[in-house]
Order: structure tokens, then C-alpha cells, then sequence
């Protein structure tokens, strides 16, 4: 029998097989402190078995934490809802992947450099134009991203600071210009420049959805939802994303190539692709004649192809922070670009119900960011395709973030998860004739 009891020496005390062993606590400043088992196969011949490791802290960082339990989440110590308020994505990328808000000075140099590097090479328009129109637009970002790099070897070291900072530039920069051409390229529209006198997003959207013919002005209001949406996805900890930007980095793999295997983890149904799934689910509910009630019955009485999607999530047993700021922009954005979306309605009454309903309370089933982020993207004229590049494009500054800092820490080794082995034991090869 196996038991562990804590010390108040910052140590536990595990119990083998008549054994007692003692390893170390890793206190954390908030959140759950860790036990250090690197040396628990050592020791014992034994490995822990943690499916999804939902219970494995992979490495200690300091960017980003989350309370689940409190619907808390905050990237370097800021509240999410005071950056979402407050900051832009540019300065929270900043924030993200240099650990402190930038000075005036600072945060206008970086916009300027972001901004000035956001033309790709002629060849590279060549490159993204081969790729069939109607292709995944989640495989055509991942394979920008690794072309990327080719490039620019000048970027490519991951010893040599200068050229990572360069990197760091450069996919942040040309991120936005890929996310563009892959919604331009899908509906036969001619790949724009990037105008280097406009802002990060402002200058997003209109290389997006600008007629190259005619004068572009982005509505204010969609500017700052954008903004706003780009931030609240700009990092969430240890992620399915996030954990494969590190494991891949850990074999000094360069960044481009890190930066892809996040965008291919992103691209899984489960992960990124949620909210497309939530605007599949409202447009069925409205084509059955929009009735929520309705629908929550059916999902209460388990019917078979009946699933309730932008509800629950891995980390959060309470109320996404990050929904309720989406579903006020939602709003926003509707009501500035005089829109009515009868999916909306719907939407509100599902939560409605849900927040209401024991049955959906007692199995924590709260709205998450990808419930309402769907309809503002809808209603910003982007394909139900682009959803999850989009949430690529704000999720780029976090996984640079923890791509740095899992390069600078010393603790840092080659990612390579062991296993519990259940198949045959030793047998004999048997000749072909004779089987």
C-alpha cells in the first residue's frame, strides 16, 4: 500500500513497499505546489501513471496563472479583464514574453518594429498561393510557419539572444499578414500589403477584408473587440498547444518549428477548433425553430447527437473570466455594425438556462470564451474556417513567451513521457508457413 503525507518541512513522505522516502515541495506563490518525483523510478522502479497529466506540472513558469475554481486568470500577475480594458495586444505581447509592461518608449519602439516587419518576401506570397483554395486553413498556417523560418536564418539560433528577439519580431509581425492571405486565398481575393501607418489590427483588417480598389476605414468598435479577443487568447498556461510548443523546443528544435507543432495541436477539435463547434450547434437550434428550452431538455435527456458545446472547461469550474468580457463585446460589436443575430438570442438563453439549472450547476457547466467568440466573428464577416486561425494569430505571443523561458531554464531537459506497458509478453517469431 502506497500513501503520501505532507511534512511541514516543504517535503512529502511516500510509502513503498516498506520503504519511506522523502522528496521535495516546489511552493508555488499561488495555485497548487508541486512534489518533485524525478527520482521516483530511481528509487522505487515505479513511474506515476496521469493520463492527460492532469495532475503533472511539466516545468515551474511565471507567466501566466489560473484559478479554476475562482474563474481567475491573469497573465504576470495582471488581472485578464484590466488587459482586456486597458492594454492592447501588442503591449500584452510585450507584457507576455518580457515579463513587465513596457515603458512609453518601449511599447511605441516595439509596435514600430512589429509593424515594420510585417511584409513577407515576394517568394513566400508565391509559396502561400500553391496551397489548393479550399484547404484546411489551420495546415496551411502550419506549414507558413515552418516555411517561415527558411527565410530568415539570420533568426534561426536559439542560443544567440538577438536572433531569437528577432524571431520573436518577425512571427508576431508576419503572422497577421499569413492569417490575412489565408482568408483572402480562400475566397479568390487578391493578397494585400500591409500599411505600416496603421495599427496591429486595424491594419489586420484591412488587409482581411479591404477591396483594393476602394478606401478602408475598420469600424472602431470591431478594432476593439478584435484587440480585445487577440489578448484574452493571447496565452492560458499549459495547454495541449502550449505543452507541445515546449516538448518540441525541449529537443532544440528552433522556434518556426515549435511555433507550427503549436498551431497543428491547436488546430484538434477539442482544442481550438471549439468555437466553430458552438456556431454549428446555434445554427442547428435555429434551423429546429430556435428554442433553447428545448434543446437544454434534450441535452438534460442525454439524446444521442445531442451535445452542449462553449459549456465546461478543463481548468475553469466556475465562470470563464474570459467569456463574460467576450459576451459584452458581442454585443458591442452587433450593435455598432447594426446586426441582429437571431444566434445570439439563443446563446443568451442557453446560459440563461444553464446558470439556472441545478442540473448544468452541478456539473460546473459555465460559458467559456469560445461560446459567444464565434458570433463576433461571424458577425465581422470571417468564415466559420478562420475562427481557430484567428485564435492562432492571439495565441502566438504566449506560446513565444513560454518557448523563451522553457529555453532559459536550467531545469529544461528533452521531453520523453514514460509509459505503463500492456501488451504481449516475450514471444517467438513464427515463420509464415507456419502461422
Amino acid at each position: 500500500m502506497t500513501d503520501v503525507a505532507a511534512t511541514p518541512t516543504q517535503t512529502v513522505r511516500l510509502s513503498v513497499r516498506d520503504r519511506e522516502l522523502e522528496y521535495p515541495v516546489v511552493p508555488a506563490v499561488e495555485g497548487n505546489d508541486g512534489i518533485v518525483v524525478a527520482s521516483l523510478l530511481k528509487d522505487t522502479g515505479m513511474v506515476t501513471v496521469d493520463p492527460g497529466f492532469t495532475n503533472t506540472a511539466s516545468c515551474e513558469s511565471k507567466i501566466t496563472y489560473i484559478d479554476g475554481d475562482e474563474g481567475v486568470l491573469r497573465y504576470r500577475g495582471y488581472p485578464i479583464r484590466q488587459l482586456a480594458e486597458g492594454s492592447t495586444f501588442l503591449e500584452t505581447s510585450y507584457l507576455l514574453i518580457h515579463g513587465e509592461l513596457p515603458s512609453k518608449e518601449e511599447r511605441v519602439a516595439f509596435a514600430e518594429r512589429v509593424n515594420r516587419h510585417g511584409l513577407v518576401h515576394e517568394d513566400f506570397r508565391t509559396f502561400m498561393g500553391t496551397f489548393p483554395r479550399h484547404a484546411h486553413p489551420m495546415a496551411v498556417m502550419a506549414s507558413a510557419m515552418n516555411a517561415l523560418g527558411t527565410f530568415y536564418p539570420e533568426s534561426l539560433s536559439i542560443s544567440d539572444e538577438e536572433a531569437i528577439e528577432l524571431a520573436t519580431v518577425l512571427i508576431l509581425a508576419k503572422t497577421r499578414t499569413i492569417t490575412s492571405y489565408v482568408h483572402r486565398a480562400r475566397r479568390g481575393e487578391p493578397l494585400l500589403y500591409p500599411d505600416y501607418s496603421r495599427g496591429y489590427v486595424e491594419d489586420f483588417l484591412r488587409m482581411t477584408f479591404a477591396e483594393p480598389y476602394a478606401q478602408y476605414e475598420a469600424n472602431p468598435a470591431v478594432v476593439a473587440a478584435m484587440e480585445k479577443l487577440l489578448i484574452l487568447h493571447a496565452d492560458h498556461e499549459q495547454n495541449c498547444s502550449t505543452s507541445t510548443v515546449r516538448i518540441v523546443g525541449s529537443s532544440n528544435a528552433n522556434i518556426y518549428a515549435s511555433m507550427a507543432a503549436g498551431v497543428n495541436a491547436l488546430g484538434g477539435p477539442l482544442h481550438g477548433g471549439a468555437n466553430e463547434a458552438v456556431l454549428v450547434m446555434l445554427d442547428e437550434i435555429l434551423a429546429n425553430g430556435g428554442d433553447a428550452t428545448d434543446f437544454m431538455k434534450r441535452v438534460k435527456n442525454k439524446e444521442p447527437g445531442v451535445r452542449l458545446m462553449g459549456f465546461g472547461h478543463r481548468v475553469y469550474k466556475n465562470y470563464d473570466p474570459r467569456a463574460a468580457i467576450v459576451k459584452e463585446s458581442a454585443h458591442e460589436v452587433l450593435e455598432s455594425l447594426g446586426a441582429s443575430d437571431p444566434r445570439l438570442e439563443i446563446a443568451m438563453g442557453l446560459e440563461e438556462i444553464a446558470l439556472a439549472d441545478d442540473y448544468f450547476i452541478s456539473r460546473k457547466l459555465y460559458p467559456n470564451v469560445d461560446f459567444y467568440t464565434g458570433l463576433i466573428y461571424k458577425a465581422m464577416g470571417f468564415d466559420t474556417a478562420m475562427f481557430t486561425p484567428l485564435f492562432a494569430l492571439g495565441r502566438m505571443p504566449g506560446w513565444i513567451a513560454q518557448w523563451r523561458e522553457m529555453r532559459k531554464d536550467p531545469q529544461t531537459k528533452i521531453g520523453r513521457p514514460r509509459q505503463i506497458y500492456t501488451g504481449s509478453p516475450k514471444r517467438d517469431y513464427v515463420p509464415v508457413d507456419e502461422r
